[in-house]
């Protein structure tokens, strides 16, 4: 099925295959008061044909650009594809972006129609509206005041979502055929998205993707997992779909013809998992890392007895894998201790992620090995991969017969990886973006003899699979010419209980420092036996002794695990948590390690003449 709709190269073309072919099969369901519903394949057709003619009567034309700003929903990525199958162009804008990071965007992508969540994000637009001199028209997801809606300027025209569908309701009546038509005329050279990096160093760059690139995405993903994915299959969606991952699990259901079900929102995850009962889940390390640290945390208060049954389950459980990923048989007894081990401790972990998980992909940041195979235990199967915006998400993935933590896995379909001389990932594949949005240089660079640059540093294990070791721009050489890789120090340090985020600082000294940020519920959760009164804030915890000691504890645990030369010798705790609102990390969770480097620069210097007085 997959691979003869993936020939018509565009999005569109995909989606009417899809659901005129199986018009009564449920495809996209949503959670409401505590019940799931679903639309069928013919619904979701006419959902999102709807949302086109609303889009056909405020006048798009083809290649016009739709920016969507608000989190997953259902309606986010109705207009998603609505606005694909007009043949324009979707500009997805993170919802945590300030007024003037959202004033950018808008200006440099030239949008001219804005779809808008909520209240809050009305009155960022509102803001910087002035400087807005390409946005003609704005929908409004949910409710927006009168307020509001009275200070937009007389040249932008705002809509309700249901004033809009009504009036494309009324546009489907007198043109029938535009719908169907305009997909015909849909080309793979279309350009189908300008996905804007989140900038870890300076302005965001736009990578423009086109329709046959999108396409080829999917196609290499049904090639790797075509006899892994069932149409019966279901997965949530909750991951932003302002990032290049949300939006292809957003998108998957158009080659799987599976379930794709809506969470409510990312603080409702967890409730969501148990309703929706999803079979495949894609999510983010930090999603996985909360689910480990809070095993680990309940395990610390309950009795010694049951702690003793939790470290022999364990054990057991680790050395059953340990046989497993050396492809070795585990004897009869190892196989039934394991299962004892499963029913009396890790049922439990599974049961958490809704009961009915074959298997977990993760992306968007490396993911402790250590976490891997502690969900092992519990039947969890992690495929980890890697993918950039520039490579449309996935590129490299686990597969789901043989994973070996610590590495991203095998190249997807069509994707060829090379190494240049100093290690860097390079790629090639037709699921690439095709330049920088008005960037000509950014272009040049980030290519080298028709190999795209990913500006990781990696390696082929003797498996034959990709491991990531640093990006390009973060090692550290130390004053005694050590090359210190920090990514895998930060991922040990923020395993730790009591640590937030962690971001290694060292180039040009002798040793190794960390910017800490703490995990102000783990210290609140102790406030008693700290002797801290009250309720305090993550300022006044941070200038805490006993706080300090704590930390300092658990990064001395951590440099167990290292080498001398990327051992921490000495902490500095940040005032604040790093945080999107505070510049100190991009929405998809990378550090914006200058902005932080910048902030804590007195800091960083004065603990390093203490150190080496």
């Amino acid at each position: 099925m997959g691979l003869n709709m993936i020939a018509d190269k565009t999005i569109s073309k995909m989606f009417l295959k899809k659901t005129t072919k199986a018009p009564h099969k449920k495809a996209v369901g949503w959670i409401d008061n505590g019940d799931l519903h679903f639309y069928s394949n013919e619904d979701y057709l006419s959902k999102v044909k709807t949302y086109f003619y609303g889009l056909i009567k405020l006048g798009i034309q083809t290649q016009d650009k739709v920016a969507i700003l608000g989190n997953t929903s259902k309606e986010w990525h109705f207009f998603d594809l609505a606005a694909l199958c007009a043949r324009g162009i979707v500009i997805p804008v993170y919802p945590t972006y300030l007024p003037h990071e959202i004033d950018y965007l808008l200006n440099h992508s030239e949008a001219k129609i804005l779809i808008l969540e909520n209240e809050s994000q009305m009155i960022k637009i509102i803001e910087t509206q002035e400087s807005l001199s390409h946005i003609k028209f704005i929908i409004g997801l949910k409710d927006i005041s009168d307020e509001s809606k009275g200070k937009l300027k007389s040249e932008i025209t705002f809509y309700t979502l249901e004033h809009f569908l009504e009036l494309g309701a009324i546009q489907a009546q007198s043109s029938p055929k535009v719908f169907d038509d305009t997909i015909m005329e849909s080309e793979g050279m279309d350009l189908a998205s300008i996905i804007y990096t989140s900038g870890t160093t300076g302005e965001p760059k736009g990578a423009v993707i086109t329709q046959k690139a999108f396409c080829a995405m999917l196609d290499n993903v049904y090639s790797s997992l075509k006899t892994n994915i069932l149409p019966s299959d279901r997965t949530l969606v909750f991951l932003p779909l302002s990032h290049v991952l949300g939006r292809c699990d957003s998108l998957l259901n158009l080659i799987f013809d599976f379930e794709s079900v809506y969470a409510e929102s990312m603080d409702k995850v967890v409730d969501n998992l148990a309703i929706a009962k999803p079979t495949i889940l894609i999510a983010v390390p930090r999603i996985f890392e909360k689910v480990y640290s809070k095993v680990l945390d309940m395990i610390q208060k309950e009795s010694d007895l049951k702690k003793k049954v939790f470290d022999w389950a364990l054990g057991t459980s680790t050395a059953y894998y340990e046989k497993i990923n050396q492809d070795k048989s585990p004897s009869p007894f190892e196989i039934l201790q394991k299962n004892l081990a499963y029913k009396l401790v890790f049922e439990k972990i599974y049961n958490r992620f809704g009961g009915r998980i074959r298997f977990l992909v993760s992306g968007g940041a490396p993911l402790s090995p250590d976490i891997m195979n502690f969900l092992q235990n519990a039947n969890l199967t992690i495929l980890e991969g890697y993918g950039l915006t520039e490579s449309i998400a996935p590129c490299i993935l686990n597969p789901v017969v043989r994973q070996i933590p610590g590495t991203i896995g095998l190249p997807l379909g069509d994707v060829q990886v090379k190494f240049a001389n100093d290690g860097e990932i390079m790629l090639k594949t037709s699921a690439l973006f095709s330049y920088y949005y008005k960037n000509e240089e950014a272009t040049k660079e980030a290519f080298k003899d028709g190999w795209f640059l990913t500006g990781d540093i990696g390696e082929l294990t003797t498996d034959g699979y990709v491991r990531i070791t640093d990006r390009k721009k973060d090692i550290i050489i130390t004053s005694a010419g050590k090359n210190v890789a920090p990514q895998k120090i930060e991922n040990i340090l923020k395993l730790q209980k009591h640590i937030s985020n962690a971001m290694v600082v060292g180039d040009k000294h002798k040793f190794l420092v960390a910017i800490i940020s703490i995990d102000r519920e783990a210290f609140l959760d102790e406030l008693d036996s700290l002797g801290i009164n009250g309720h305090p804030t993550y300022e006044e915890l941070a200038l805490e002794s006993k706080v300090y000691e704590i930390i300092d504890q658990e990064v001395q645990v951590a440099n167990q695990e290292l080498a001398s030369f990327e051992s921490i010798k000495g902490i500095y705790i940040a005032p604040y948590d790093f945080t999107v609102e505070n510049g100190q990390i991009t929405p998809s969770l990378k550090l914006k390690k200058k902005v932080i480097l910048k902030t804590y620069a007195k800091e960083i210097d004065a603990l390093y003449k203490k150190l080496e007085s």
